[in-house]
């Protein structure tokens, strides 16, 4: 694999039983790569440890006074030079190679498992969790399949040259070959306390990403409450507690370091006394006590990847283990157990995987279901074709009943004990979580309380995938984004004085633009895709009402003959839905139209007028009017 063909057409299904087995099926996926690594190291070092060689025959040719033996030496050494930097060369080319695309590897798992989750993903993950992931955890896990290729030419290239050594100088070589693997185990001990602290020091530092990232999304309100100060504090608390936790790990580290550093040079300091010796008494010649010098002197090199593949595993294990937990997330239906039964693969969630990858695949090109949405948690029905409005008084139950109506998992219900667990919902019959996920996809699509906006121009915001049915002008038009596109117009005209509103960068989730501009830009991009089934979560709520009574006309027009189900408890939009269902304690507690279940649920009624509920119409004190004629008065004058 070569950078320059990433992404991956396919990364394939991993194995993610445990971080290790993770390990093993990432850098069995790129055995290729990391044979060709191994052996340009082989190229590199092989050379390098072979200097020594040069260097005695030429220490002893001086000796010798022999002029041809010297030029023999004067010539391996510039051979030598010319293979040591090639090898060089090229391995740190085909390292870095394995390093990058193992990252893009698991990059795009993980980008794979996020968009099969959707929304879901962040309620059972926390988010910075999985951007820990997807950045830090990444990077080390290719940093151990990097140093792997290194690793493994290094211990070659060390037991080859114990091996030399041995033969061409018996009495020096069995130091050096019993004194080297003392060497590489002297640190294992003091692994697993440094793999402690570093992943405390990792979790501290998560901590303080996510108290940073919610202080920054919650600005606007702290100031309002004057809080920064104490958030700041804590940051501040949250942030010393990182620097501790990474002198700590430093601290062992450096340990780990120094040992390798000292041990080697115990090592060399005993090889030349005991060689010095033997020359002395003439069992070896200048020349061979040179070379068996200069040779572990060259070791110590091939030495120090055997501690960067134990910092390196040490770091990767645990940041394997979090992305397989991570991957191992799926979505439970009794289609996907089947596949479990069905598939064979690394792993128990290879069959899952495989089943949900093959629906992909088999979908794209499939007709998604239709007909009626029904939602068997609760009994709400929304026919097919028509604008249906749901009451619910108890908001959480309302974002897990939209997710349940998009096919995702309803584990959550099962928790909180809505539906029992019930499966999601049905489409013309057909359970939407036990279809291919590109087809569910297809079929509806789900807005929820809070849609992000990503940074970039409105042309590029609404550059969706659709129907092309919906013009973005008519979108925008029916989401009552006139004075949205003003500011955008305004913001074009200061940047780069083309006036261009569709051409006017978005900041980051919109944070330029007020709540209820990005709720209405949310809208328009939801209405530009045209889906067979549009469910909105609460489109409404940070707009005005004159603007909300628009957008629900405008709604019922652009959606005219397509399914749209709304969960509000506005009664200017519930007046413009051909359906409302009320779903109080769990179930679907009332059906009509918004001004018959005014006048006869009292429960509803204390929903929509959020007023308490005693079984009767107050009158108000003001000519005898009750609270029912005043927001029918209220809703023909905003029509």
């Amino acid at each position: 694999m070569r950078i320059r063909d990433l992404p991956y057409s396919d990364p394939g299904l991993p194995d993610v039983r445990s971080g290790t087995r993770f390990l093993v099926w990432l850098g069995r996926n790129q055995l290729g790569g990391q044979i060709k690594a191994a052996l340009w190291g082989l190229l590199h070092m092989g050379a390098l440890v072979c200097f020594p060689v040069a260097i005695g025959i030429g220490v002893q040719a001086v000796v010798d006074r022999s002029g041809s033996r010297l030029a023999l030496a004067g010539a391996l050494m510039v051979g030598l030079t010319v293979l040591i930097a090639l090898g060089d060369a090229m391995l740190h080319r085909a390292a870095v190679t394995n390093w990058i695309t193992a990252a893009a590897r698991v990059q795009q798992l993980l980008a794979r498992k996020a968009v099969e989750l959707g929304s879901t993903l962040t309620r059972r993950v926390a988010a910075g969790e999985v951007v820990a992931v997807s950045t830090g955890d990444v990077e080390k896990i290719g940093w151990f399949v990097e140093a792997l290729s290194r690793f493994t030419a290094a211990a070659i290239t060390t037991v080859g040259l114990c091996v030399a050594l041995v033969f061409y100088q018996p009495a020096l070589g069995v130091v050096v070959a019993l004194g080297v693997p003392a060497l590489a185990l002297a640190v294992l001990p003091l692994l697993p306390r440094a793999a402690r602290r570093a992943d405390e020091q990792r979790e501290k530092a998560g901590r303080a990403t996510e108290l940073a990232s919610d202080t920054v999304a919650g600005l606007r309100v702290l100031r309002g409450i004057g809080g920064e100060d104490l958030f700041l504090s804590r940051y501040r608390r949250a942030s010393q507690e990182v620097r501790t936790a990474a002198v700590r790990s430093a601290r062992m580290w450096s340990l780990i370091a120094a040992v390798q550093v000292a041990l080697p040079g115990m090592l060399l300091i005993g090889v030349v006394w005991y060689g010095a010796v033997l020359a002395g008494n003439g069992r070896i010649t200048v020349g061979e006590l040179v070379t068996v010098y200069s040779a572990v002197t060259f070791l110590l090199f091939p030495l120090r990847h055997f501690e960067e593949i134990a910092m390196a595993y040490s770091f990767s294990r645990p940041s394997a283990r979090r992305a397989a937990r991570v991957l191992a997330l799926r979505r439970p239906s009794a289609a996907l157990e089947d596949a479990r039964a069905a598939g064979s693969g690394s792993g128990p969630d290879a069959g899952i995987d495989a089943g949900i990858d093959a629906g992909i695949d088999a979908g794209i090109d499939a007709k998604p279901p239709t007909g009626d949405l029904y939602d068997p948690a609760t009994g709400m029905l929304a026919p097919s074709g028509q604008l249906t409005a749901v009451v619910c008084g108890d908001p959480d139950a309302a974002g897990r009943m939209a997710d349940r109506l998009g096919g995702h998992p309803a584990e959550d219900d099962a928790e909180s004990g809505d539906g029992g667990g019930a499966p999601s919902a049905l489409l013309g019959g057909v359970a939407l979580d036990e279809v291919p996920l590109a087809i569910a996809r297809a079929a509806v699509l789900v807005q929820d309380k809070d849609p992000v906006l990503l940074s970039g121009t409105l042309t590029e915001l609404l550059d969706v995938p659709r129907s092309g049915a919906v013009p973005p002008k008519e979108a925008l038009d029916a989401a009552q984004c006139g004075d949205v596109l003003e500011a955008l117009e305004q913001a074009s005209v200061a940047d780069s004085g083309d006036g261009d509103p569709m051409g006017a960068r978005i900041t980051e989730r919109g944070r330029s633009l007020s709540g209820g501009q990005r709720q209405r830009l949310a809208l328009a991009r939801s209405l530009v895709t045209d889906p067979e089934v549009l469910v909105l979560d609460e489109p409404t709520s940070a707009v005005d009402s004159h603007t909300e009574a628009r957008i629900g006309e405008g709604l019922k027009r652009l959606r005219t003959d397509r399914t749209t189900v709304v969960f509000t408890s506005s009664p200017l939009l519930l007046d413009q839905a051909d359906r409302v269902v009320f779903v109080h304690d769990g179930v679907a507690a009332g059906v009509g139209s918004h001004r018959e279940l005014l006048g006869t649920d009292s429960a509803y009624r204390a929903v929509v007028t959020r007023e308490p509920d005693d079984g009767r119409e107050r009158d108000d004190g003001r000519g005898g009017r009750t609270e029912l004629e005043r927001i029918e008065e209220q809703i023909e004058e905003s029509a």
